[in-house]
């Protein structure tokens, strides 16, 4: 659970404050995918689309580095 404590009165610092942690954290990530229910099919599509993705962002980087 995420808490945030409000000092000297400044609301709007501790709202900024509480919706840096709740993104840190994934919370609306997690809302937002459990918001509809993914048959187990499409589920594991989005989650090797996921993974393809991460791996070519991670050989992009890596190939930055052997050129350079």
């Amino acid at each position: 659970m995420v808490k945030v404590d409000i000092r000297d009165g400044n609301v709007e610092k501790a709202l900024k404050i509480l919706k840096k942690k709740i993104a840190r954290e994934g919370v609306l990530s997690v809302l937002k995918k459990k918001r509809y229910y993914d048959k187990p099919s499409v589920a594991i599509r989005k989650k090797v689309a996921k993974a393809t993705r991460r791996r070519r962002r991670r050989f992009k980087r890596m190939r930055r580095y052997l050129i350079s």
